[in-house]
């Protein structure tokens, strides 16, 4: 059998994170694969994700290389996916979720509650950095881009030769599990706190809705994990009720508990003074009554004024 073809990005949590769905999708397959390396705008442009379009940037490059047929999967950081499907494509799988949490990796093993006044804490993510000034009003938030190793690099005493000139860092558990930096971690932020981004700790599995190679798309199904997919659709939904890109000030967790789905949003200002956080309930069903979870807490958010709170439209 020709080996499964799966884009990823070059970084090496993309890598990780690519091989680990390769080796799964490949052993239900009973295929071999290669990875196909895809350079993505997010890879190249600087400054704020939210001045170069938000996260999206990491994502078409890889889409357009499956639609190219120089693929036949690709991998992505769910967060990172827009809310809208792009045509021709389908999202085939959702593996089990890693942790959800954001992680605090902080010089001296400090953690969000012990920071003195006046620290330095960096972050690219204006969800987390108005979750931050919300928590800790005498912090100062400072926006950092690069990949794990070169954020970690900014705390001080945690890298040698590293800059460190930071107190801390805020980075998803999932990441740093996956690359096995887990002692970085200073504290695992509650999302009681800080609530995570639509889809953190989950990966997305994309190919083309024509795809019709034997046993890869039987696989694909076998690797999605229902109870993610639920809690994800749910999660997603929130954004796209609200008309809110995926690097806007927004965070949602839902969990399948019992017999039922339980979402959980919040809205932020950029500045952190202004919070909006409501949950809901609905019955565990089909990925239908999981975004019309998503849709109708995004309408009680925009009743409770949400839209003055955040910029939401993308």
């Amino acid at each position: 059998m020709t080996p499964i073809r799966i884009g990823t990005r070059g970084s090496a949590l993309a890598m990780t994170q690519t091989t680990s769905v390769a080796e799964r999708v490949g052993d239900l397959a009973e295929s071999s694969y290669e990875l196909v390396r895809v350079r993505t705008e997010g890879d190249v442009l600087k400054g704020s994700l939210s001045q170069i379009g938000g996260t999206g940037v990491f994502v078409a490059a890889l889409r357009e290389a499956v639609l190219q047929e120089r693929c036949d999967l690709a991998v992505h950081s769910l967060k990172d996916l827009p809310t809208l499907p792009a045509p021709g494509l389908t999202l085939a799988a959702v593996p089990e979720r890693e942790d959800v949490r954001d992680a605090l990796c902080a010089r001296d093993g400090l953690t969000l509650a012990t920071l003195p006044d006046g620290a330095r804490v960096g972050t690219g993510s204006p969800r987390r950095a108005a979750q931050l000034r919300a928590a800790r009003p005498g912090i100062e938030v400072v926006d950092i881009r690069g990949n794990v190793d070169t954020r970690l690099g900014r705390v001080a005493g945690l890298v040698s030769g590293a800059p460190g000139d930071l107190d801390a860092v805020v980075l998803a558990a999932a990441g740093l599990r996956r690359l096995g930096r887990e002692k970085a971690i200073t504290e695992l932020v509650d999302p009681a706190v800080m609530l995570p981004a639509p889809g953190q700790g989950a990966l997305a599995v994309e190919c083309r809705e024509s795809e019709s190679a034997p046993g890869l798309r039987e696989a694909l199904t076998s690797y999605d994990h229902g109870s993610t997919r639920l809690a994800v659709t749910a999660e997603r939904a929130v954004l796209w009720r609200l008309e809110a890109g995926c690097s806007a000030p927004i965070g949602a967790l839902a969990r399948v508990q019992g017999d039922e789905l339980a979402l959980e949003a919040v809205v932020c200002s950029l500045d952190g003074r202004s919070i909006l956080r409501l949950n809901r309930t609905a019955p565990v069903g089909d990925a239908d009554a999981a975004s019309q979870l998503g849709h109708d807490l995004a309408d009680e958010l925009l009743a409770a004024g949400a839209a003055g709170i955040a910029p939401l439209t993308t």
